[in-house]
């Protein structure tokens, strides 16, 4: 399964620095997914609803590390990739 388009969608807030969306294999799609600056840097959280005792459930998800990791890193290098085409000259 490969990765065949990112598209991210900035955000200016505390925490949340942007939304990803990734499609794979020219054929389906993962909207929802979260850039996070947390306390040991950024990460990818995947989408997820809000359950009625207010945790969160993710609503799809890698079910192995190394898929995991793979977007991760995608999602990331897309990030940095966006955020020095948005910086004013």
């Amino acid at each position: 399964m490969d990765i065949t388009e990112i598209r991210i969608t900035l955000r200016d807030e505390e925490r949340l620095k942007a939304f990803a969306n990734v499609t794979f294999d020219d054929s389906f799609v993962v909207r929802g997914l979260k850039v996070i600056n947390g306390d040991s840097g950024f990460f990818v959280s995947m989408p997820s609803r809000k359950r009625n005792d207010g945790t969160h459930q993710d609503i799809a998800h890698p079910v192995n590390n190394d898929m995991r990791r793979l977007i991760e890193d995608r999602v990331l290098e897309a990030y940095k990739r966006e955020l020095t085409l948005k910086r004013p000259s």
